[in-house]
């Protein structure tokens, strides 16, 4: 019965995952998104940007360093947020790693690609450090976690996956008939998805080689055990 249980849930769970797999991560990465295309337009307000220092100054190298990869960041949060298809959470995933990896080298090919001046950070030491982390290297290194992390839940199939999926088929098969849903299946377990592969003990007295009882112990190849053959030597 396990194995027509495990054949049967084999293709289920492999596309469809429950909303809440990329919520939390796909909710943060949209965040920061916002953050990371909106800080240097807004930052200026707080004496807390680059050069130019005039709130809403647009530049080339904002849009191609900033602004592309917060939207980037942005669609990846919401695609891990809002869908429920495995290849499109992973291609939002993959839209944050790749935000996250651009925040962090995009300013050091700034120059050798000619995408413009990044400018110098406002203020003492420590705030132009707190600057440079928050704009680029240290958001940069949070949004490629976070799109990690959810690309790696994303690439494991776990009983959830299958359950929801069995249960979404099961509830589209009984619109269609009109039945009511008390009439589903119980949930899919762990055991019936992934059964034991080690064989079955066998039953007692059943697959024991000759001379061998089912404990294991030697005994005669005519059914006479040692007690038997003690007592007739006895009585000899």
């Amino acid at each position: 019965m396990a194995d027509v249980v495990n054949a049967d849930a084999r293709g289920l769970g492999a596309w469809h995952i429950p909303r809440s797999r990329g919520a939390v991560s796909g909710l943060l990465l949209m965040l920061l998104g916002i953050w990371g295309a909106l800080i240097p337009f807004v930052g200026p307000y707080f004496d807390f940007a680059f050069t130019p220092d005039d709130p809403w100054t647009w530049t080339s190298a904002r849009f191609w360093l900033e602004v592309l990869p917060g939207i980037a960041a942005f669609v990846g949060g919401l695609l891990l947020l809002a869908s429920t298809n495995r290849g499109t959470a992973a291609l939002g995933a993959w839209l944050a790693i790749a935000a996250g990896a651009w925040f962090i080298i995009g300013p050091t090919l700034a120059g050798p690609w000619h995408l413009g001046s990044i400018g110098a950070p406002l203020g003492g030491s420590a705030r132009q450090a707190v600057e440079w982390i928050s704009f680029f290297y240290g958001l940069g290194a949070v949004v490629l976690f976070l799109g990690s992390t959810a690309w790696g839940r994303l690439s494991v199939r776990g009983v959830r996956d299958v359950a929801a999926a069995r249960r979404r088929r099961e509830r589209a098969t009984l619109r269609s008939r009109g039945a009511r849903e008390e009439t589903l299946a119980p949930p899919v377990s762990e055991p019936q998805v992934y059964p034991s592969d080690r064989p079955s003990a066998p039953a007692t007295g059943e697959g024991t080689p000759a001379g061998v009882d089912s404990a294991g112990s030697a005994q005669p190849a005519d059914g006479r055990t040692a007690l038997g053959r003690h007592r007739r030597r006895s009585h000899s």
